[in-house]
């Protein structure tokens, strides 16, 4: 399996590159970003044999499909870490909320959120590489709350790596915060910016296309890479999780195989739908992706009237912060797909220099064939949260945004799976309010849920009040370079 670039190829980087240069060096020509250059397709033959598949050995037997260029003994190595997760022998347990909806609860890892599924194992085979090689990487991470410490996570005194963390002070809740200011290991750097997610990302895309930013970290002897979902490396993980889910319906019975499914996703970065969209391509039986967004509905605009703007508007800030984007980096990968490079460049760069691109009539036709789009105000997500509260369902409110697209978008009686992104706890003064118990610190939030609805608080998230702040520094955005450099 070789990688290609969606916006073509500039004549300076390789045209192709395998998975771990991919991997390990994510930023493509002209800002682009590596695809697969072909995928495999999953018939139901593949389908049928991992019914009743351990996590790992389905994992194993899909990335044979990919035919990557990681040794076995190192994929195997990096799949123990879901040994880490609530129980090793189900890291993604699916709930049944309703008839024909059930719950993927994504959220089973050390931080909480599912960025856990894919970068637990992925932190793994990059630290590996990198010494392997004999290199020493930076990774960066920008984060609208939960990338960030998962990947501080899987890294924490990792040989051969060091990671500059970026998060927008004030944007995040308090566990969330927590999880990244007091991580205590000496290879890694948490840093505050003054702005918001997009000002983070738009800082950690400037810095991977920086040649100069790159020859100063070399004279350090230090290489540079990322774990957001640009990097190939978290996505390919985020497909296997849709797989399993379907293939957990098949084995309980809810559908037969072959039947279609709807698969709801609560989306920011696309990350998370764009691996339900390679599921699907892969032969994955889905009637339609449905995505649902906070009031910052880039993506729904864009799903549904083919248009991308950006043109006076400004982020506002939500009670589902990870949704609080409106530069959606895996869209382009979409883009490619449908589309091909020259167009996905054109379209990337009209959005770079106007703020906006449009689709015609005909490509909006193609994005629709496999996608719709809602979104769901914080007043709505508070009432899916106290309506679920009763059914004695505790969500956060990303997943709540979901029900309003499980409402609203299915045109047939299919079972829906929906993505649960994050647990509870790492939004708990959101659910406290929807739930009648105004709270304004994290701590006071937690304890009454739990005491109220009978949830329990795990460890992980309890012991963060207790550390010290070891991250204090806040930034403006153009001071980040410096700040990286001084670390390094």
């Amino acid at each position: 399996m070789t990688f290609i670039e969606t916006r073509g190829n500039d004549g300076v980087k390789p045209a192709e590159v395998p998975f771990s240069q991919a991997i390990l060096s994510p930023s493509a020509s002209f800002g682009g970003l590596y695809v697969p250059k072909a995928l495999p397709a999953l018939g139901l033959d593949f389908l049928k044999e991992h019914v009743h598949s351990h996590y790992k050995t389905l994992c194993k037997a899909f990335f044979a499909k990919f035919g990557v260029d990681i040794e076995e003994v190192t994929l195997s190595a990096a799949l123990d870490r879901y040994d880490r997760f609530d129980d090793p022998a189900d890291p993604v347990p699916l709930v049944q909320v309703e008839e024909d909806a059930f719950v993927s609860e994504l959220w089973h890892g050390p931080t909480r959120a599912f960025k856990d599924m894919a970068l637990q194992p992925f932190g793994y085979i990059l630290s590996s590489l990198a010494q392997k090689r004999g290199e020493h990487y930076l990774i960066m991470a920008a984060t609208s709350g939960d990338t960030g410490p998962a990947t501080l996570e899987t890294f924490k005194n990792a040989p051969n790596i060091k990671v500059a963390c970026l998060y927008p002070a004030g944007g995040t809740s308090d566990v969330q915060r927590l999880q990244m200011v007091t991580e205590e290991a000496a290879n890694e750097k948490v840093i505050g910016i003054r702005g918001n997610f997009d000002d983070a990302q738009t800082a950690l895309k400037n810095l991977l296309a920086s040649e100069s930013f790159k020859r100063k970290l070399k004279e350090s002897q230090t290489e540079l890479s990322a774990a957001n979902s640009v990097n190939f490396g978290r996505i390919i993980f985020q497909i296997v999780y849709h797989i399993h889910s379907y293939l957990k319906m098949v084995a309980q019975g809810e559908v037969e195989l072959g039947e279609p499914i709807y698969i709801i996703v609560p989306s920011g970065n696309f990350g998370n739908v764009l691996g339900a969209y390679y599921a699907k391509k892969m032969g994955l039986p889905v009637e339609k992706l449905l995505i649902s967004s906070n009031i910052n509905n880039i993506l729904s605009d864009l799903i549904t009237k083919g248009e991308y703007d950006l043109r006076g508007r400004t982020l506002k800030q939500t009670t589902s912060p990870a949704m609080d984007i409106l530069k959606s980096s895996n869209v382009e990968r979409v883009l490619f797909d449908k589309f091909g490079p020259e167009r996905t460049k054109r379209l990337m760069d009209d959005l770079n220099e106007k703020g906006v691109y449009k689709l015609t009539d005909d490509e909006l036709a193609m994005l629709r064939e496999d996608f719709d789009a809602t979104f769901c105000s914080d007043e709505e997500g508070a009432a899916i949260i106290a309506q679920y509260a009763r059914k004695g369902y505790i969500m956060d409110p990303h997943t709540a945004t979901c029900f309003k697209a499980y409402e609203q978008l299915r045109k047939k009686s299919l079972k829906t799976v929906i993505c649960s992104t994050a647990e509870w706890t790492k939004f708990s003064v959101t659910v406290a309010k929807a739930l009648g118990h105004e709270a304004t610190k994290d701590l006071d939030a937690l304890q009454w849920v739990s005491e109220n609805y009978g949830v329990e608080v795990p460890k992980m998230i309890a012991e963060l009040f207790e550390k010290p702040i070891v991250h204090k520094t806040v930034v403006d955005k153009e001071r980040i370079e410096d700040e990286i450099l001084d670390f390094i």
